[in-house]
């Protein structure tokens, strides 16, 4: 997939989410080596080294692996986020970073600021980009009416956004909204920590390509034109989700995935989130 500024990100990610630190090397170490070359991380995750390390061992070109951490909420605004990134990226040992993302966006909720905090934000961004420090940046968790105060002020339009998206929970409007733009969309959680693989309807779209429910959701995201980001620690499931990319599923098939209720996940609402 392209982004706006013309940079191919893999349409299949990585993810290491809740990935203990003890486990993120060898895990990153054995996804690059089951073939994915897309791995996302965050300066929350607190796992970056680990991740920069299996990156660097791995013995693949640097230019062959798209690397992604993100901005946490405790370091909004423009000095604090270029302090922020020096971290990271001093924590990845990497020459650069492929995709930097402001984490989580500031909420009315909780910032009367919100909007100048998250446009601050962006201007760092926007400064390690020209700089060449990242090659891409992007939004986490953005809604259309964060990323319009941005899209109204910004000199480098965001290139991705980074969403909760899972069956039952296709948030349509963001989604829609993104894809006008040529913003990219990739998935958090899609396969909702395995809740949704025993519905009837999944279950039984495996049986009928002969592969396993989860990718069959992997699959049915990238038919949404989404990008998925999946966590595993377990090498057979690691190369199983991948071979997802392999599968095509009918419109019919991803009409009916993508009319399912509620299916479990977070279904969180940004503006309720003001995470520390």
């Amino acid at each position: 997939m392209k982004l706006l500024n013309g940079i191919e990100i893999p349409d299949m990610g990585f993810g290491t989410y809740l990935m203990a630190p003890e486990d993120t090397y060898g895990s990153v170490s054995c996804a690059l080596r089951s073939g994915w070359r897309h791995v996302d991380t965050a300066a929350f995750y607190r796992n970056e080294a680990e991740v920069g390390a299996a990156v660097r061992d791995s013995g693949i070109p640097r230019a062959d692996i798209f690397v992604t951490t993100k901005l946490w909420n405790a370091d909004r605004g423009y000095d604090s986020a270029l302090r922020a990134f020096d971290r990271s990226s001093e924590q990845l040992g990497l020459e650069y970073v492929d995709l930097y993302l402001i984490h989580w966006p500031a909420s009315p909720f909780f910032h009367d600021d919100w909007r100048q905090l998250n446009l601050d934000s962006w201007r760092a961004l926007e400064r390690l980009y020209r700089e060449g420090r990242v090659r891409a940046i992007g939004l986490s968790n953005f809604m259309p009416r964060h990323i319009r105060p941005i899209l109204a002020e910004a000199e480098v339009a965001p290139m991705v956004d980074q969403i909760e998206f899972h069956p039952g929970w296709v948030q349509r409007d963001c989604l829609d909204f993104c894809h006008e733009r040529g913003i990219a969309v990739e998935a958090w959680a899609p396969l909702i920590k395995g809740a949704a693989l025993s519905h009837p309807v999944i279950t039984g779209i495996a049986a009928a390509h002969g592969s396993s429910p989860a990718q069959v959701i992997l699959a049915w995201v990238r038919a949404c034109g989404v990008i998925p980001l999946c966590k595993s620690v377990t090498p057979s499931r690691i190369a199983e989700n991948l071979a997802a990319a392999d599968l095509a599923l009918t419109p019919d098939e991803v009409a009916a995935i993508s009319a399912l209720g509620y299916c479990g996940g977070r279904c969180y609402n940004p503006d309720n989130c003001d995470f520390r």
